[in-house]
């Protein structure tokens, strides 16, 4: 299964806790604190090749300590990386993560984040592909107004696709763009709070009536609860979670992405599909950050047997 992700690319500082809110002229102690890879977009092309897949990653990071240490991560993690570009005249972005057992809050220094372009995308890497992924829409700056473009070219060759919107740090929430590609993507994966937003919403089963014609499948990650399943002409289906006490959620939902698309291009669809996607997110809050539990294809069917 070779599959391309073109995305951000950052390290994550994650501090650990149970009462992570700063207040400002006093000093707390926290439980944990690490620095690992972060990025929507990276950590679902590592859980990706943890369950088996052959994945390329397009991205961007700047020429310095964080983004050496992103690269020697994807590499450890067996995902290709010779088209991520060092720039010299950027930082790598980072993401300081607030992670308690039940949550987590971020915030984001950009750097080399919004910079990937159309023409930072080697043509030859689609040579081979069989499905083509990107995360964070809102962040993406550089590759947001040309989605909808170089979609509508892979799914015309065959490559099927998929996207994950991530938080609009601007909160300006634009439909326009989404509901143009919808059409040209196989699989959207928002988070309820994220298409909650976008469609204007007060629950996800009426968002779902607001997708445009044309739109194909939609998992709408509810984080606890489960998945739900959208799809074109029928009713909403709640797929439950799996019980498990998080270590960390970080990344819990790009593990998702990986077990979602991973599913779909095996032939899996429906409920089966994001049961299948769901395990895949439960095992990944089994570690801190968002490889530290990367699932496996046996990890997965064993996860599964087991509930």
């Amino acid at each position: 299964m070779k599959i391309v992700v073109i995305g951000e690319l950052n390290v994550d500082v994650i501090i650990s806790g149970t009462d992570l809110i700063p207040e400002w002229n006093r000093e707390k102690l926290i439980d944990s604190f690490d620095i690992v890879l972060g990025s929507s977009s990276a950590i679902t092309a590592c859980a990706l090749a943890g369950i088996g897949a052959d994945v390329q990653f397009v991205s961007m990071v700047g020429e310095d300590d964080f983004g050496r240490f992103c690269v020697k991560e994807l590499e450890r993690m067996q995902v290709h990386t010779g088209h991520v570009i060092r720039n010299p005249e950027v930082k790598t972005g980072v993401t300081l993560s607030f992670s308690t057992p039940s949550d987590r809050g971020l915030l984001t220094y950009p750097g080399s984040i919004p910079l990937l372009k159309p023409q930072d995308i080697p043509e030859q890497v689609f040579e081979h592909a069989e499905h083509v992924h990107f995360g964070s829409y809102f962040l993406q700056d550089g590759m947001r107004p040309h989605w909808e473009a170089l979609f509508a070219r892979l799914r015309s060759q065959g490559i099927t696709t998929s996207f994950d919107t991530g938080w609009d740090v601007h909160g300006e929430w634009h439909r326009e763009g989404i509901d143009r590609l919808l059409p040209h993507t196989d699989l959207f994966i928002p988070s309820e709070e994220e298409i909650m937003h976008i469609y204007q919403t007060a629950n996800v089963e009426e968002a779902g009536r607001k997708l445009p014609t044309g739109a194909n499948t939609v998992a709408v990650k509810c984080g606890s609860m489960g998945a739900m399943l959208l799809t074109p002409g029928g009713s909403p289906e709640m797929v439950p979670s799996f019980s498990v006490t998080p270590v960390d959620t970080t990344g819990a939902g790009d593990a998702f992405n990986a077990g979602l698309i991973y599913a779909y291009r095996s032939g899996l669809r429906g409920r089966e599909m994001v049961r299948f996607a769901n395990a895949s997110g439960a095992i990944s809050t089994q570690g801190i950050g968002g490889t530290g539990s990367l699932p496996s294809a046996s990890k997965i069917e064993d996860f599964l047997i087991s509930v």
